[in-house]
């Protein structure tokens, strides 16, 4: 038997083929573009998903003869995309992805609509699907009138793959149009977004049969009449089920090109005021809350190219040893921020220099000031209740041990590394297509991934970092100021 987990990614697809027990029996990629027609645009032609699934499945097949035994499929896409679907299943212009910002005046005025917040437990970011869809309507008319359905990405697959229209609670959470305390949607969001209920495609949990995979494609593809498709999830939840985030206490830390500090939990317990997200998770009775930060290694990766010095050359210079805070500062905004700001005009900025910094000074500035930034989100998560007993730390960034270090100190929280194997959202799918067909309980098949090392806080400078983290909130307020005239 095998199952196939999709990753539909902003910039290629991913599909990897596991057996009943996990195990990777085969993984393909395939790449693609987005357009950016205008500033502030980004779309994709989700002709091109298609076809990258097409010449994914392709090469699986060939490559391994596990394919011919497929059981089900389950698909984990990138959130808030808006994918319009006429009433021929034809869609009507590309997909407005979730990085694209021109609705920022529709969320903004979203955001400021009565019960909004309240209902859909978030702010509207523009990047969410409810202000895309009132751009369309406001710029676009004649598409807009032609809408039968809107799809997010994810849920475009799953459409490709059953001919149905249905979409899954954890992607759905995205939209502004989803009641995230009863995992419905919300007439009154849509109503407010100038959407209708008829609109919306079928809700399922993640972990749930879907349908089931068109005759033309299973016979396409040389496998079994029934292959179950499951409700799939947006692509953190998928992430969260890879490396078995479910319950209260667990989260992961993702250091990459952005940083995301995500907690499972048990309940639903909102904070909008402070932009961090609260999502139902992939499972029922099940949601988690994630704090973003834009620029995580970015922040690294800008400091490599204007000192032309790669990014590990940096962090080696500092060793392993943790220091104490240095005197130089850095605010991590060189693009804005998420949480806890919810400001995209905000930037980033160096203090405290002398004719004695140094690059290895501006170096542990830089990763001091990602930390705190990451402790921002820490600290509004606490605020709604959230136990954070450790975090699986993934992504490019914990390749430097010094800054894991850091980050556990300043977190005052043990990060976990995994051992090398899979992780992420493309097996977060598989494991969800394995519960919709084999009925497993999530808890038994969403389990943590070995652990090769554990870093513990260093007790010894956890008060300096507490009082350098108070020098860091002290400076918001200039930021602040300095944003407004942007």
């Amino acid at each position: 038997m095998s199952y196939l987990g999709i990753d539909l990614g902003t910039s290629g697809l991913r599909a990897l083929l596991v057996s009943e027990t996990g195990a990777v029996l085969g993984s393909v990629e395939r790449s693609y573009r987005s357009e950016h027609k205008h500033s502030g645009w980004s779309e994709q032609d989700p002709a091109h998903w298609i076809a990258a699934l097409d010449e994914a499945i392709e090469e699986l097949r060939h490559s391994s003869t596990a394919f011919g035994d497929l059981r089900a499929i389950s698909v984990a896409g990138h959130m808030h995309g808006a994918t319009l679907i006429d009433g021929t299943g034809a869609v009507i212009r590309p997909c407005i992805l979730w990085n694209d910002t021109r609705a920022h005046a529709e969320a903004r005025d979203l955001d400021a609509t009565e019960q909004v917040r309240e209902i859909s437990g978030n702010i509207v970011f523009p990047g969410f699907t409810a202000p895309k869809l009132a751009w369309v309507a406001k710029h676009e008319p004649a598409h807009f009138a032609r809408i039968h359905k809107v799809l997010l990405p994810a849920g475009y697959l799953n459409y490709h793959l059953t001919g149905a229209f249905v979409a899954d609670m954890s992607d759905s959470a995205g939209t502004s149009w989803l009641n995230v305390a009863e995992r419905t949607w919300s007439e009154t969001l849509l109503e407010a977004g100038q959407m209708r209920l008829d609109q919306m495609p079928r809700l399922v949990e993640g972990c749930q049969p879907a349908g089931t995979l068109r005759p033309e494609l299973a016979r396409r593809w040389g496998v079994g009449d029934r292959v179950i498709i499951a409700g799939g999830a947006g692509d953190n939840a998928a992430a969260a089920c890879g490396i078995g985030a479910l319950n209260e206490g667990d989260g992961f830390l993702s250091l990459g090109t952005s940083g995301v500090l995500l907690a499972a939990r048990d309940g639903y317990h909102p904070n909008p005021a402070s932009a961090l997200h609260t999502f139902c998770h992939a499972v029922p009775d099940r949601w988690y809350q994630m704090g973003v930060m834009l620029s995580a290694t970015d922040s690294l990766n800008w400091l490599g190219q204007i000192t032309g010095t790669s990014p590990s050359d940096l962090t080696a210079d500092l060793g392993e040893t943790l220091c104490a805070p240095g005197r130089v500062q850095f605010m991590p905004y060189l693009s804005g921020e998420r949480t806890p700001h919810n400001d995209a005009n905000i930037r980033g900025s160096f203090t405290a220099l002398g004719k004695d910094t140094t690059r290895s000074d501006l170096t542990r500035a830089v990763l001091e000031g990602v930390a705190f930034g990451l402790r921002d989100s820490h600290e509004v998560l606490v605020e709604t209740g959230a136990r954070i007993d450790r975090l699986l730390a993934i992504g490019g960034g914990t390749r430097s041990r010094y800054w894991v270090k850091l980050i556990s100190t300043v977190l005052n929280v043990p990060l976990e590394l995994p051992k090398d194997g899979e992780l992420g959202a493309a097996l977060g799918a598989a494991r969800l297509a394995i519960i919709a067909e084999t009925g497993e309980e999530p808890d038994r098949v969403l389990t943590p991934p070995d652990v090769a090392e554990r870093i513990l806080p260093d007790a010894k400078l956890k008060d300096a970092f507490d009082a350098a983290y108070d020098r860091f909130k002290a400076g918001y307020p200039t930021l602040r100021t300095v944003s407004s005239l942007t």
